[in-house]
């Protein structure tokens, strides 16, 4: 940390949606030099050719090779899954006073072999997942700062997560049948996304996909364990909207006897009662991703349905800051003891 009391950080993938994003957020943020700005390409280039937000002068764009890993405190890696393990591996021990935040799928998992399975490649540093701390800060309750890697959760889980773990530890829902619905905007696939879906009229249609084998059921279905202690029987189901941003999970539960929507409510509202960026709604509010685009709040309304047992859970995020660079900000405002909110709104 420097005199003014700064943090030295790079940004690894500064130029994908999230980067972008992450920078954009990190320019304003009054703890923060930004020493570093890596891509594969476009060396040379200023960051503000691409997202013209950024108004701060700011490292022109190099590759990783070119950075003096000494002068850094943090590194914030927004790479495609399997490649951030690689440069972690390389500097963990080497570069033993930095710490690395790291918004891929690379330390999510904590059993390689699951890992394996679901992203169809070997882990390059399985020995250090050990040395890593899966995090939504409002949900963890280890000490960040006993940990060198942060593993920056997903979006769809952390839309999911952050309204269910609560009522789930209370048993006030049952485990054993929730159906999870998540719809999000195209930006969640990356720059690529194109490559990835090919349905027809991608920018004006809604596209389910991957109902059995999203990447990101065994990253829920692991927390909701870890953070329960109790095997929850779920569906998962994403949808694709021809939107750029923005998630809305609808979450759909059955209330144990005796449970009514507003004892949800009121669980989730003494529960994150702390918690800056938690919104709970007025029971049966209409709801939707417009109110937390470009924000880092998480809004959750709860509402009643026709069937008196079946509750529905609204939970809306924006995938690229709650659902990716803010919440790494906000882990990173964790680790340092900076006031949670600075650098997001």
């Amino acid at each position: 940390m420097s005199i003014q009391n700064k943090i030295n950080v790079a940004v690894i993938g500064a130029t994908g949606y999230t980067g972008l994003d992450l920078i954009y957020m990190l320019s304003k943020h009054a703890k923060v030099n930004i020493k570093y700005l890596c891509a594969t390409k476009n060396i040379g280039k200023s960051i503000s050719f691409f997202d013209k937000r950024i108004k701060k002068k700011l490292p022109k764009i190099i590759n990783v090779s070119k950075i003096n890993w000494n002068i850094l405190d943090l590194i914030f890696l927004s790479l495609p899954n399997n490649e951030a393990q690689k440069i972690i591996k390389k500097n963990f021990n080497k570069n033993i006073k930095i710490k690395f935040i790291d918004l891929s799928a690379d330390f999510r998992i904590s059993n390689p072999l699951i890992y394996q399975k679901n992203y169809k490649t070997l882990h390059k540093a399985k020995d250090l997942i050990k040395h890593s701390l899966y995090s939504i800060p409002e949900l963890n309750k280890e000490k960040i700062n006993n940990f060198r890697i942060i593993s920056n959760p997903g979006c769809y889980p952390t839309s999911i997560q952050i309204p269910i773990i609560p009522l789930i530890n209370k048993n006030l829902i049952s485990i054993k049948d929730i159906t999870i619905d998540s719809k999000s905007g195209y930006s969640g696939a990356g720059k690529n996304f194109e490559k990835k879906f090919t349905h027809k009229n991608l920018y004006s249609s809604t596209f389910a996909y991957n109902t059995k084998n999203h990447r990101h059921i065994c990253e829920i279905d692991q927390e909701l364990l870890a953070k329960t202690k109790k095997k929850v029987n779920f569906t998962f189901t994403p949808h694709l909207l021809p939107t750029f941003r923005g998630i809305l999970s609808s979450i759909y539960v059955n209330v144990r006897a005796g449970v009514s929507a507003n004892i949800l409510r009121k669980e989730l509202l003494k529960y994150y009662k702390n918690s800056r960026f938690i919104k709970i709604l007025k029971l049966n509010s209409q709801i939707g991703s417009g109110n937390v685009l470009n924000t880092n709040n998480c809004e959750i309304s709860i509402c009643e349905t026709s069937i008196k047992k079946k509750i529905v859970i609204f939970s809306a995020i924006d995938n690229l800051v709650k659902g990716a660079s803010g919440q790494a900000i906000q882990n990173m405002n964790c680790i340092y003891n900076f006031p949670e909110h600075f650098g997001l709104k």
